[in-house]
């Protein structure tokens, strides 16, 4: 098949999940449509149409909805959804283990859209063992509740060593953390033969590691391939540049976002020599738009002279260990894992290296590489010189570990915009002290030790995510975030001579193949659009949390020079990142949008409870009402002299 064939729109025919192709990540395309209809259309695109007719025609055809008030009730639209989606129902394992596992959800009333990723374990987990580990919780009716959701497994060591060597000797570390590494390797089906992994503070320093050893000196070239600003391709872009990398992005085509393939092509296809070409950026999704990427980009860079850095962050958790790596290869891996669900998302980052690869690192004393080591430390038994209050203080101590400059897992999908969490953290200095005799082995006594019989956590959510598999937990994502888009798309303002919606959606809408996130802005009625931070603050107030993002990279095509004018803007930046933009003469345009994104622990109750709070906005009474609210809330207040 001619390579111009094969990436004409980056949104050829795909494999099907339910059964069609046997093999449902491997996103190989199809030969173009013939123009005779009268052939057969194949399995996987026939299942693909069928799914999309259904998805528009079963939930109330014909009807769009102009007054919050009308909309239909929850269980008047889950009848309508089963109608469309009877396979649903297949996927009530899932319900079970959200009602057993993650029952702070239900208590909390808290819908949580803001996650991309995966877990390490479950609410009811880490309950059970900090019960056990922290007898001295319930001892006293005067002590304050201790916040077990925010008491950690493990603390983060951070250190300054050499990328290259550390990834060299990756399998040397703890009987603790050389467990944990086998379990997220086993859970992402990476073989320890091929592949090294180290811990890293977040995401964002894992592309930093990268930057800072690649030999960018012989490789000039750096290519990525984001839909969105990613502050952590942004903080490998700043040390590529430093290090007098040449530096370019895909470009994605206006409207529908597709990857604009004849300029990637171009870009990374060259007449020169294919040897020592540079470094390849790609996600196979993107976690804004939930648009989907074909693996053929990853292995054309990789035959034309390419090292592939795969950025899994964005993807689901079973499609973590079905990248077919068999057949790829990539050079380098980045994941991310976050501790529990709608509670606690601090974690870390993973960077996973080819070991062939590894010899192309130069050496370089980098920062951002930690060690997960036991949480010992906080167990201590109290002598009798503790007192009451140094015991109530106990539980808080981890609190304090932002002092010590700790940072999370990069958190793109945090409740806070811009923040991250701090996770507990112990500095190299301390980190091998010898712990006393009075210490509690909490970890060898409470938690519970896998077959193996590493020195390693039971996590739960992995372990559930793996009982679950692949076409079940896709399934129900899928058909969740397209009857969303079909509910948001029937939101229309009223009083208007034109149909005008309330909601954009920017990338690909109802389709079989597309990511579980979603990106779009609301307009109010006099056609202006509502601030995506207002509606996250507003949502955040009615228990909803969201995200935000920024489209860039955008390219627009002669027809639609007009409408570029009117819908690119500068971003908003805040702090130190704005002041670094005022002198910088690459600002770039895009768009500021919302975001959702739905994990596989995400209901249909979740989506219609956003579904009707995004139709308040059809209330032009109520967006001015909360407007007013929203500005004198965050007014800057100036002293009269």
């Amino acid at each position: 098949m001619p390579a111009d064939t094969l990436f004409r729109d980056d949104d050829g025919d795909q494999a099907c999940f339910q059964g069609c192709c046997s093999n449902p990540l491997l996103r190989v395309q199809e030969s173009p449509i013939q123009k005779d209809d009268s052939k057969p259309r194949n399995t996987s695109a026939a299942c693909r149409h069928s799914f999309a007719d259904t998805t528009s025609s079963f939930f109330f055809p014909n009807t769009q909805f102009t007054n919050h008030e009308s909309l239909p009730s929850l269980r008047e639209s889950f009848a309508q959804f089963i109608k469309a989606y009877p396979q649903y129902s297949e996927t009530r394992t899932i319900d079970n283990i959200r009602a057993q596992e993650y029952y702070n959800l239900t208590l909390s009333k808290h819908v949580c859209l803001d996650y991309i990723g995966i877990g390490l374990f479950s609410y009811a987990q880490v309950q059970s063992q900090l019960s056990a580990i922290v007898p001295f919780a319930s001892s006293s009716s005067s002590s304050p509740s201790p916040q077990f959701s925010d008491f950690p497994f493990f603390d983060v060591s951070f250190k300054s060593v050499n990328l290259k060597s550390e990834l060299l000797q990756s399998s040397q570390g703890s009987e603790f953390e050389s467990g944990i590494k086998k379990r997220i390797l086993d859970f992402l089906n990476i073989s320890q033969q091929e592949y090294s992994m180290i811990f890293t503070a977040n995401k964002s320093s894992a592309f930093k590691l990268v930057a800072e050893s690649y030999p960018f000196q012989s490789n000039r070239k750096l290519l990525t391939v984001y839909d969105h600003d990613s502050e952590a391709l942004q903080t490998m872009v700043n040390t590529a540049e430093k290090r007098r990398a040449h530096v370019s992005s895909a470009e994605f085509k206006w409207p529908r976002l597709r990857v604009h393939a004849e300029n990637m092509r171009k870009m990374i296809v060259s007449k020169k020599k294919k040897r020592g070409r540079g470094l390849f950026v790609f996600p196979l999704q993107s976690r804004v738009t939930g648009s989907n990427y074909s693996y053929q980009w990853m292995s054309l860079a990789q035959e034309n002279g390419w090292h592939v850095l795969l950025d899994a962050c964005a993807l689901g958790p079973k499609d973590m260990d079905s990248f077919g790596l068999s057949l790829f290869h990539p050079d380098f891996l980045v994941c991310s894992f976050y501790k529990v669900f709608g509670d606690n998302p601090t974690g870390f980052g993973c960077l996973i290296a080819k070991k062939s690869a590894v010899s192309i690192l130069e050496d370089s004393k980098t920062a951002g590489i930690v060690t997960l080591e036991p949480q010992a430390q906080l167990f201590r038994s109290p002598d009798s010189s503790g007192t009451d209050t140094e015991l109530e203080q106990m539980p808080n101590i981890w609190m304090k570990a932002d002092n010590l400059n700790g940072k999370s897992i990069e958190t793109e999908t945090s409740r806070s915009k811009g923040k991250e969490f701090s996770p507990n953290v112990t500095t190299s200095e301390t980190s091998g002290k010898e712990e006393s005799a009075e210490t509690i082995p909490a970890l060898s006594k409470n938690l519970k030790l896998r077959d193996d019989q590493h020195a390693a956590f039971e996590c739960k959510c992995l372990d559930q995510v793996d009982s679950l598999g692949l076409m079940l937990v896709n399934n129900r994502r899928r058909y969740l975030v397209n009857w969303l888009i079909t509910a948001l798309m029937k939101l229309q303002h009223p009083n208007r001579l034109d149909s005008f919606p309330l909601v954009r959606i920017y990338g690909p809408k109802i389709k079989f193949d597309r990511g579980p996130a979603l990106a779009f802005n609301v307009y109010d009625w006099k056609g202006e659009k509502v601030d995506p931070t207002f509606i996250q603050k507003l949502a955040d107030r009615n228990h909803i949390s969201l995200s935000q993002g920024f489209l860039q990279n955008i390219w627009f095509p002669d027809k639609y020079e007009e409408e570029r004018d009117r819908v690119l803007e500068k971003r908003k930046d805040e702090g130190k990142e704005a002041e670094r933009n005022k002198s910088s003469k690459k600002a770039k345009q895009g768009i500021a949008v919302v975001t959702v994104a739905l994990s596989f622990l995400v209901n249909f109750e979740d989506t219609y409870k956003f579904w009707a709070f995004i139709a308040r906005f059809l209330d032009a009474d109520f967006v001015e009402k909360e407007r007013w609210r929203y500005t004198a809330l965050n007014q800057k207040k100036v002293e009269v002299l």
